[in-house]
């Protein structure tokens, strides 16, 4: 396909006049004030355009002579009736951007070196490259992140789920980190060197072991000059690779840098980390040994970083490295949400302490190997240690310092004297009928149980089996009004580990509301 540079700079340069509306005209020009490319907005006269182009000359030749990158530069200055930006998008062209009068030039400036790097990406686009055009929003980024972790719908228990995350890029320069990228997103190599003017970023979606990742790609600009921007383009970070080249000693040692830049400037604590040795196709010139690059990533953190080489122009483990980085992501996110359901409970569990002082809670269950409820609180680190009272073969009492108290029995013998709540649990898996065991069982726990107590009936089922007939076979109505006792049945079936934690905070609400009934 060809590439229609006219059509690209449209939308895009339209996109950054609908994001900022302080901004009123856009021009991408070469070194003698030809325009490439502009946007205006409606009510801008054309002649303001053609007295910028007038401008640039020399503002241009002042940026160049100004800067060591020569490459690289801006200026900025204000009119009577416009503030003036210009950002050098090469040796032969450069971006210049109107403002109104009273515009904030500060708050568009990270997002005009993003603009001026999409303006030399499709300057030097050839037919087949893929560029991106959508604005990001910097102000955002950090509230996506919090908003996802208060969020996250994956569960530890699912294996396969979809997953959207932000990663960033870093490294020194002609490291290969837009390589590395062009590589997995094209699969494609360009031998054409040109440093990445702040910031590129790339959405991209690809499926790992089942999974469907979506993920946000910020390859981020190693000029010190961006350095007061980095803390914008890091905001709700999620994931990082730091880049350097196994021919480049200095690359290396600076790795350290870059995670301490990383450290300090994303709030987010521990996110996953791959360092990558790119360039591994080099092996004459190699100054780097993977035995270094797996010795530095370990000493990086308390938990250790992943290592891998790769190589960008062969592309050598560059799909590898970004599985790496969706894995440990996965990984992380899965773990967020076991600590985030099990802080759910802890706080359940301890409002209900302060209503009662003292919970006990009693599980009878067809086999202590089998008692999810009973296994899950005894899990939760954040509730403290605890004493085992009782651990036979028959009865289990495990007591903690925070009041809470827990005991387990089979079905042939209980003692309910105390307890605050019950769970017991039938296995009627594979059964057409209920044993009628089970109905004894009940009645038993109901005249043993005191008044204004909550009992939880968890039945264990097999897909296809028919519900509703079960629960027939096990209504029991006797004594239960005359004590005011709360029953619940449940319907456990193969999802119960996704699902006890509701199951546990249900029956503590109930527990609470039920000794509260007048």
């Amino acid at each position: 396909m060809i590439i229609n540079r006219n059509q690209l700079f449209n939308e895009i340069l339209n996109n950054f006049l609908e994001r900022f509306t302080d901004v009123e005209a856009i021009i991408v020009s070469d070194i003698e004030g030809f325009v490439i490319a502009g946007e205006k907005r409606k009510d801008i006269d054309v002649e303001i355009v053609s007295v910028l182009t007038t401008l640039i000359k020399p503002i241009l030749e002042r940026i160049r002579n100004d800067f060591s990158f020569k490459k690289f530069g801006t200026a900025a200055f204000d009119t009577d009736e416009y503030r003036l930006l210009f950002v050098t998008i090469d040796e032969e062209r450069i971006l210049s951007i109107i403002f109104n009068s009273m515009a904030s030039v500060e708050k568009v400036s990270p997002y005009t070196y993003f603009l001026a790097e999409k303006s030399a990406q499709i300057l030097n686009a050839q037919t087949g490259d893929l560029v991106q055009l959508a604005i990001p929003d910097f102000d955002n980024e950090a509230e996506r992140h919090e908003r996802l972790k208060a969020s996250i719908c994956q569960s530890e228990f699912i294996e396969c789920g979809n997953y959207a995350f932000k990663f960033v890029i870093v490294g020194d320069h002609t490291v290969g980190k837009t390589s590395l990228i062009r590589q997995f997103v094209e699969r494609k190599f360009s031998h054409d060197y040109r440093a990445t003017i702040g910031l590129n970023i790339l959405a991209h979606n690809f499926d790992f072991q089942g999974n469907e990742i979506s993920v946000s790609l910020w390859d981020i600009g190693a000029q010190q000059y961006f350095k007061r921007f980095r803390k914008i383009y890091y905001a709700g970070a999620e994931a990082a690779f730091i880049v350097f080249d196994l021919t480049k000693r200095e690359s290396f040692e600076n790795v350290k840098s870059w995670y301490e830049e990383i450290s300090e400037l994303i709030k987010e604590i521990d996110i996953p980390l791959v360092v990558i040795g790119n360039k591994s196709d080099l092996t004459e010139n190699r100054l780097i040994s993977t035995e270094e690059g797996e010795e530095l990533a370990k000493s990086l953190s308390e938990h250790g970083s992943s290592y891998i080489e790769t190589s960008a122009l062969t592309g050598n483990n560059v799909k590898d490295a970004f599985e790496l980085i969706a894995y440990h992501y996965i990984v992380k996110s899965k773990k967020k949400e076991k600590d985030r359901i099990k802080d759910g409970l802890i706080e359940t569990i301890e409002s209900a302490l302060k209503e009662l002082i003292i919970l006990e809670l009693t599980f009878i269950t067809y086999s202590f190997s089998w008692n999810p409820g009973f296994h899950t609180i005894l899990d939760i680190e954040k509730l403290g240690d605890f004493s085992k009272i009782k651990d036979s073969s028959e009865e289990k009492l495990f007591t903690y310092k925070n009041g809470v108290i827990l005991s387990s029995y089979l079905y042939d013998k209980f003692n309910l004297s105390n307890s605050d709540g019950i769970f017991c649990i039938f296995d009627a898996r594979d059964k057409e009928h209920i044993d009628p065991k089970w109905k004894e069982v009940l009645i038993q726990i109901i005249q043993k149980i005191r008044k204004k107590r909550t009992i939880i009936v968890g039945v264990r089922v097999s897909e296809d089996q028919n519900w509703s007939q079960l629960m027939e076979e096990l209504v029991i109505d006797e004594d239960l009004e005359e004590k005011v006792v709360s029953i619940v049945f449940l319907k456990i079936g193969s999802d119960y580990r996704e699902k006890i934690h509701d199951y546990l905070k249900l029956w503590l609400n109930a527990i609470v509301n039920t000794r509260n009934l007048k």
